[in-house]
C-alpha cells in the first residue's frame, strides 16, 4: 500500500514509522530484525531503509603508488526491503540516491523494486563524497532530486529511457522527498529551499518527510511556509532522540540545524550518557505529544537501528 493510502486509511489517527540503516558489510539480516522486532508492537505501516553510496579510499602499494579502491560498507537496501515485507507484512521504503547511479542504473533498480512489489520510494540527491566539497553527479546520472523524481514518475507513466520500447508497463511508485525545516545546508534561504521543494512536488512527489529537528516551532513554521507556497501533500516530521554528549556538536555540524538552549544545557549538565539518553527520550516524547495534538498524520523516527530509546518514546505516544 502507498504511504498516502496509509495516511488516508488512518482517518486522523497518528501513525508510527521509523528508519533503519543497512548493516555493515559482514553482518546478516538478523541484525536488522533484532532492531525491528521490539518496535512491531506499535504497528508501523511502513519502515524506511537508507541507501549508502559507494565511497573510495586510497591504499598505498609497496611501490609507494596509491591505488583507488571502492568501499561499500552498507550494501543490501533492496534485499533488506524485500526481507522486511516478507517477514513483517509491512511496506518497506528504500531510499534512492542520485549519487553513485547513472539514469540506467536507477531505472534497473526501479524495475527490480517493481518486480518485488515494493511500490514506495524516497528520492534523494544524496551527499557529496568525503573527498568532494560539493556534490557531483555521475556521468549520465541525475544531478538533482527533482530530476530523480521526474525519472520515477516517468516510469509510472510507462516512459522508459529506451524510447523504442513498445507497450511498456507502468510502475506504481509512491514518491517521498526530503524537506528541511531549517533549510538544506546548501540552500541560500529557507524560501529558496521551499521553491525547489515545490518543484519536486510538481515533478510527481507524493509526500514530504523532514530532516530531524528539535524545536517544533521550526516544523510548524516550515509547514505554514509550504502551504502558503501551494504545497498540499502530506508533510511527515522526522524525529531523533539525542543520546550522547558528543551529539551536541555532531548533529548541528552534520545536519546544519540548531539545538534549543534548554536541551543543550540539560545535556551539558548530565552526569553521563545514560542520563543524556533519558533526557533525549523525554524531549522527544514532549515533541511527539505536541505534534500529535496538532493533528500531524505520521511521526517518523530515525532509529539508526537502535530500538531501545524509540520504544520508550513510542510507549508514551502510540
Amino acid at each position: 500500500m502507498k504511504v498516502t493510502q496509509h495516511i488516508e486509511n488512518a482517518q486522523g489517527k497518528p501513525l508510527f514509522s521509523f528508519e533503519i540503516l543497512p548493516p555493515l558489510k559482514g553482518q546478516n539480516i538478523q541484525f536488522i530484525y533484532d532492531g525491528i522486532d521490539p518496535l512491531m508492537e506499535f504497528k508501523p505501516p511502513f519502515i524506511d531503509v537508507t541507501y549508502h553510496r559507494e565511497e573510495y579510499e586510497f591504499k598505498e602499494l609497496p611501490s609507494g603508488l596509491l591505488q583507488k579502491k571502492i568501499v561499500k560498507k552498507r550494501p543490501g537496501t533492496v534485499g533488506i526491503c524485500a526481507g522486511i515485507q516478507n517477514k513483517y507484512q509491512v511496506d518497506a521504503i528504500p531510499h534512492i540516491l542520485c549519487g553513485g547511479f547513472t539514469k540506467e542504473d536507477t531505472e534497473n533498480l526501479l524495475i527490480d523494486l517493481d518486480f518485488l512489489g515494493i511500490n514506495n520510494v524516497v528520492a534523494l540527491r544524496g551527499d557529496a563524497l568525503k573527498n568532494e566539497t560539493y556534490f557531483k553527479p555521475e556521468k549520465e546520472g541525475n544531478e538533482y532530486a527533482s530530476e530523480l523524481v521526474t525519472q520515477i514518475n516517468n516510469l509510472n507513466k510507462g516512459i522508459y529511457l529506451d524510447e523504442d520500447l513498445q507497450n511498456s508497463a507502468c510502475t506504481n511508485f509512491c514518491i517521498g522527498v526530503a524537506g528541511y525545516p531549517e533549510k538544506h545546508m546548501e540552500a541560500p534561504s529557507l524560501d529558496s529551499d521551499i521553491h525547489f521543494l515545490k518543484e519536486k512536488i510538481r515533478n510527481g512527489a507524493d509526500y514530504i518527510i523532514t530532516q530531524m529537528f528539535f524545536d517544533n516551532k521550526k516544523f510548524f513554521d516550515f509547514v505554514d511556509k509550504c502551504r502558503n507556497a501551494g504545497i498540499t501533500v502530506p508533510i511527515i516530521p522526522g524525529l531523533k532522540p539525542i543520546a550522547t554528549k558528543k551529539q551536541l556538536n555532531l548533529i548541528p555540524h552534520r545536519f546544519s540545524l540548531e539545538l534549543p538552549d534548554d536541551l543543550i544545557m540539560a545535556v551539558v549538565k548530565a552526569k553521563d550518557n545514560d542520563h543524556v539518553k533519558q533526557i533525549g527520550i523525554e524531549w522527544c516524547i514532549a515533541q511527539s505529544k505536541e505534534l500529535v495534538a496538532a493533528g500531524i498524520p505520521v511521526l517518523h523516527y530515525y532509529s539508526m537501528g537502535k530500538a531501545e530509546n524509540i520504544k520508550a518514546i513510542a510507549k508514551e505516544i502510540f
